[in-house]
């Protein structure tokens, strides 16, 4: 039997993230496609990085798109940027420190962590302490960890590794949008993300902005010269060479450039997904999302505690788009979620590791921070949490919510 057409059932993604997709930015996905010479579309390139550094807040020439998920662009960075036996240092907070201190020790690097528990940041002065000690040639950290919904403050870290020597490198992944995030004004020095969470895009493309710095580092490791392998006497050692071709920065950023040196097919539609997910974000205006992300997100928190369940980690530091609460006691968490999958079509998450079936984690982010969503996910909710046991206030999450909202649609 030959097999069906295409037909996803339809959600509400309240997750962590992939959350809904824009719909301008899936219409802007169907358009044709062109050639990866055409002058159309190295015109839309040149237009995508321009739009990024405004996204970014950076004047960055080297602002583009690593083809691949987030966490293609995290590769992409590191293995650019690590020489093997280089020493960097990785503030861990959460799952996804983690997966930086696995990236980095595939690359070869002597990594060195300062550890804070899941729901805390790390505390500026034990990076500074850790940073005198360790003297790195790379400090790694995610700016917005969604396993524990917890954002790493970064204002003054730019500075420390500056007066070190020290690159920094920050993932983006899951706050660039809907978090106050200023590159050049922070000192930082690369910058990776994601369409999926606070962008309102499909995942697939991953946005980078590196400085001059960076930029430097990774010229001075090229394997490849004007597109050619290079096999004088002046190529790199073969321990400099960068490990990847797919993931090679040099190569990517001579792609993007004015030479447009062959590196790869351009992957067209994620492409147009990207400078929609831009392009929309700015009309609305950087300001104006943050705080959107920001007072629905807060919205979401009452509606939580409205229900009677008590939030996970320092909201001090809680990241605007997510929020995380503790599963009451004696319920199976992920039977109230697919109940609120199966009977709603909506979704929220649970969270990684330690957290596992501990919290359940509710995005607002993207085209998904909006009232009505917020609305629909805490009566939903109020009505899995009643069905499992559990006694709620009845109109508990949406009246808290609505307070917060004070009557304004």
């Amino acid at each position: 039997m030959p097999a069906r057409q295409i037909d996803p059932p339809p959600r509400l993604l309240m997750g962590p993230g992939p959350v809904n997709g824009d719909p301008r930015v899936l219409r802007a996905m169907s358009a044709a496609l062109l050639g990866q010479y055409d002058p159309a579309m190295t015109a839309l390139m040149t237009e995508t990085q321009g739009l990024y550094r405004d996204v970014f807040r950076t004047a960055n020439d080297a602002t583009l798109l690593v083809d691949g998920t987030s966490r293609a662009g995290i590769e992409a960075a590191l293995v650019s940027l690590i020489v093997p036996g280089d020493r960097v240092l990785v503030p861990r907070f959460g799952r996804f420190g983690h997966l930086l201190v696995e990236i980095a020790e595939r690359c070869g690097a002597e990594v060195h962590v300062v550890d804070a528990a899941w729901g805390e940041t790390v505390p500026l002065e034990r990076i500074a302490d850790a940073i005198a000690l360790v003297r790195p040639k790379l400090v790694a950290v995610v700016h917005g960890d969604t396993s524990t919904t917890i954002a790493q403050p970064l204002e003054e870290l730019g500075a420390l590794c500056r007066e070190a020597g020290a690159l920094l490198y920050v993932d983006a992944t899951a706050t660039l949008g809907g978090n106050e995030f200023r590159t050049d004004e922070w000192g930082v020095d690369v910058v990776t993300a994601g369409l999926q969470k606070c962008l309102g895009g499909p995942s697939g493309s991953a946005p980078i902005t590196l400085s001059r710095a960076a930029v430097a580092v990774i010229d001075s490791r090229r394997s490849v010269e004007a597109g050619i392998r290079a096999d004088d006497e002046e190529a790199a050692p073969p321990a400099e060479r960068i490990r990847s071709n797919y993931f090679d920065l040099g190569m990517i950023l001579d792609y993007w450039g004015p030479a447009r040196l062959n590196h790869h097919t351009e992957a067209t539609s994620m492409l147009y997904g990207a400078r929609e997910c831009a392009r929309v974000l700015l009309q609305e205006g950087l300001d104006a999302a943050i705080a959107r992300h920001r007072r629905h997100g807060r919205a979401m928190l009452a509606g939580v505690q409205g229900l009677g369940l008590r939030p996970f980690g320092d909201l001090e530091h809680r990241m605007t788009n997510i929020v995380a609460v503790h599963i009451p006691e004696g319920v199976v968490g992920d039977a109230v979620r697919a109940a609120m999958l199966a009977d709603y079509g909506i979704e929220i998450g649970t969270s990684f590791g330690p957290l596992h079936g501990r919290v359940w984690r509710i995005g607002t982010m993207g085209v998904n921070a909006r009232r009505d969503a917020v609305l629909l996910t805490l009566a939903a909710l109020e009505q899995a949490l009643r069905r499992a046991g559990v006694a709620v206030p009845a109109g508990g999450g949406t009246e808290a919510a609505l307070d917060v909202y004070g009557g304004k649609p």
